[in-house]
């Protein structure tokens, strides 16, 4: 089935869920995090004995009736990941639906390590960096059938001869407003540093992968995009490699698209470990309504912890970076990020960390623009590894709202079997 007409501009949110539009923040500088939690609760823990999933390190998503989705890298029948639903049982209580078994059969994808999306049609999308005939990844559809079920579709298969074209999709995918899927490969191209791709449907169901821009180990491009994409309103895309870059450390960048069909890559930022800077971000970027991009760095800042950043256009063209927190692991504050970020409609930003807090099982942390034009963070819950709740939200999608201004997510660690957690939490 065709996707239909939208355009994701917040790279992880499907077009179903209940995200808040981003306003414009003031140019931030940074400001030390008071602590402040709010209320947690576990809605699912996963079991690896066979029948649902396990260790999710996608983020969520949500329908209009208020049901979960999500993947899970192992469990499921054959032990190698699911796609899973959680519908809320009328009684408070969650229920876990798994839509989909992965197999390792050289066919079907396995291990997804993404988020899902959804087209106008309600079917899911995703990718899967393993599986398939060459062990190198697929794209799938799950479409739901009459009287219930979902049905799964390959629409592209990476790696073998082809592997020039990319290998390893770790994103999660984003659509365009004519239907088709964008989204990276974590390695393959001619210079083996990924690429990134668009997929085309056509009339008769099958869909044609375009390779959109290769990354060139060889002359100090960016290279090893691991997350996925963002439109912005002109239809240009920004993304994050691991490494790369001027000083080697990962980048920020920029696809534009011309008129005769190819695109342009422009390096937005090269991240430096020089201890201010963040390096080596792992996730994906999110717009305000200014167009700046907001994103996070495994490590790096004042502290090594990693950071929170905002890039900011000049006139001239160029980008301008301001750090808005410095992670530290001081015991209190968390530490390693992995995700990616969520705007509210008061331009707060939210995020996890994969570690630190006080029990060391990572975080959920919120930062508040001030008047001044610095950064408050509150740390909203920190993750306890202690036999109930979840541990090491990794990488993890963004954090995803409800109507109420709740908080949903995955850890991929702890709760009661140690296979994760599905969480909401209440700022």
């Amino acid at each position: 089935m065709k996707p239909g007409r939208f355009v994701c501009v917040f790279p992880f949110l499907p077009p179903m869920s209940w995200s808040f539009l981003a306003v414009i923040l003031a140019t931030p500088l940074f400001l030390g995090g008071t602590l402040a939690i709010g209320q947690e609760a576990v809605l699912h823990n996963f079991h690896n004995n066979g029948l649902g999933g396990a260790s999710p390190r996608g983020g969520l998503i949500v329908d209009a009736a208020g049901n979960l989705y999500g993947t899970t890298t192992t469990g499921g029948s054959n032990n190698v990941g699911t796609v899973f639903e959680l519908l809320p049982n009328g009684t408070g209580g969650w229920k876990e639906k798994v839509l989909h078994n992965f197999r390792n059969d050289g066919r079907d994808g396995n291990t997804p390590s993404a988020s899902l999306i959804f087209d106008a049609a309600g079917d899911l999308y995703g990718a899967t960096p393993y599986g398939g005939a060459y062990q190198d990844g697929v794209v799938y559809e799950l479409l739901p059938q009459t009287g219930g079920g979902w049905k799964e579709k390959i629409l592209h298969t990476f790696g073998g001869n082809a592997n020039r074209m990319g290998q390893g999709p770790f994103g999660n995918l984003v659509f365009d407003a004519a239907g088709n899927l964008y989204c990276t490969t974590e390695a393959g191209g001619a210079y083996g540093g990924g690429t990134v791709f668009e997929l085309i449907p056509s009339a008769d169901g099958t869909w044609t992968e375009k390779v959109l821009h290769v990354f060139n180990t060889l002359e100090g491009d960016a290279y090893f995009p691991i997350s996925g994409l963002t439109f912005d309103a002109r239809g240009n895309l920004y993304s994050t490699t691991w490494v790369g870059g001027l000083h080697g450390q990962g980048t920020v960048f920029e696809l534009s698209p011309n008129a005769n069909g190819s695109w342009t890559e422009k390096v937005l930022h090269s991240f430096n470990h020089n201890g201010s800077d963040g390096y080596q971000p792992f996730a994906g970027l999110i717009l305000d309504a200014a167009g700046s991009l907001y994103g996070t760095t495994e490590g790096g800042g004042a502290h090594d912890g990693g950071t929170v950043f905002k890039l900011t256009q000049r006139t001239d063209g160029t980008w301008k970076e301001t750090v808005l927190h410095s992670f530290q692991n001081n015991g209190s504050d968390g530490y390693r990020l992995f995700s990616g970020l969520t705007l509210d409609a008061a331009g707060n930003v939210y995020g996890t960390t994969s570690l630190g807090g006080s029990s060391n099982g990572g975080t959920v942390f919120e930062l508040k623009p001030q008047a001044s034009g610095a950064w408050t963070e509150v740390l909203l819950h920190n993750f306890n590894d202690n036999g109930k709740d979840g541990s090491s939200p990794y990488p993890g999608g963004p954090l995803i709202f409800d109507r109420a201004g709740n908080l949903y997510g995955t850890t991929v660690a702890g709760g009661t079997d140690g296979a994760g957690t599905v969480f909401e939490v209440t700022p």
